[in-house]
C-alpha cells in the first residue's frame, strides 16, 4: 500500500520569506497529520533557504507518522541525521546552488561513497533510500550498495505526462519491476500532482510511498490542505 508523505519546505519558505513564524511550520506539519498524510518530508539544505536545521530537530518531537529527511550527505546533513534517527534518510546528489533536485545518483560511479554512507546510517537503525533516475543500471548499483529503498525521479515523467503519458510511464515501470526483482523498495518524487499521481500509482504496482509537496502546497492555495490531502489519498490508495 503507497503512502503519502508530505514535504513541508514550502511551508518553512513561505515563513522564511517574512522572517517570523507565520506560517507555524510545526503548527501546519501536525495539520497535515491530521488530514491524513502517512508521514513528512523535509529537505534542509545546506544555505538553509527554507527548512532550517533547527528546524529539523523540532520536527522530530512532531511527526507522529512517517518521518523522511532528504538531502545530500554532506557532513553537517550527516550529523543532523545520526542524531535524529528519523525513519527513513533519502541521499540526495543537490548541488548547493541547485534551486530544487534535478537528477539521480550515479550510482555506479559515487558506489564506495555511497556505500559507506549508507553502512553509517544503517548503523544507526535508519532506512535509506536513494535517489535515482529510472535506469536499470542506477537500480543495480543502489542494490550494491546496500539501499533498502529508491526514489524515482519523477520530473521527467511529470513533463511528459500529457503529451504521450503510456510513454512517460515506460522507464517506471521497467525501474520499479528491476527494483522489485532485486528486493529494494520503490518510491517516488518530484513534480507529482492531482493530475498525473493516479495513473502512476496505478501503473507502479510496488510503490511504497510517494513524497509530494511543491504540487500539493499550491493546489491547497486553492482548496485546501483539509481537502487536498484526502484527494490524494483516494488517488493512490485506489
Amino acid at each position: 500500500m503507497t503512502i503519502l508523505s508530505v514535504n513541508v519546505n514550502k511551508i518553512a519558505t513561505l515563513r522564511n520569506s517574512r522572517g517570523s513564524n507565520v506560517p507555524n511550520l510545526l503548527k501546519v506539519t501536525e495539520d497535515i497529520q491530521d488530514f491524513g498524510a502517512e508521514g513528512i518530508t523535509i529537505h534542509p539544505r545546506p544555505d538553509e533557504r527554507h527548512i532550517k536545521y533547527s528546524d529539523a530537530r523540532m520536527l522530530k518531537n512532531i511527526v507522529k507518522s512517517e518521518f523522511n529527511i532528504e538531502g545530500n550527505p554532506i557532513p553537517k546533513f550527516m550529523d543532523l541525521v545520526l542524531d535524529i534517527k528519523p525513519d527513513q534518510v533519502t541521499l540526495v546528489p543537490d548541488k548547493i546552488e541547485s534551486l530544487t533536485s534535478n537528477q539521480g545518483w550515479d550510482t555506479i560511479e559515487n558506489h564506495d561513497f555511497l556505500k559507506s554512507t549508507i553502512k553509517k546510517l544503517k548503523n544507526k537503525g535508519i532506512r535509506t533510500s536513494i535517489f535515482v533516475n529510472p535506469e536499470i543500471n542506477m537500480i543495480k548499483g543502489a542494490h550494491l550498495v546496500g539501499a533498502d529503498r529508491i526514489e524515482l525521479y519523477t520530473e521527467p515523467y511529470a513533463s511528459k505526462y500529457e503529451k504521450n503519458r503510456d510513454l512517460a510511464i515506460k522507464p517506471y515501470i521497467d525501474a520499479s519491476e528491476k527494483a522489485y526483482d532485486l528486493g529494494i523498495g520503490v518510491n517516488a518524487g518530484h513534480d507529482l500532482s492531482l493530475e498525473n499521481i493516479e495513473f502512476f500509482s496505478k501503473k507502479i504496482s510496488n510503490l511504497l510511498e510517494v513524497s509530494i509537496g511543491h504540487a500539493l502546497i499550491c493546489e491547497s492555495l486553492y482548496l485546501g490542505l483539509e481537502n487536498v490531502i484526502p484527494m490524494y489519498l483516494g488517488k493512490i490508495k485506489k
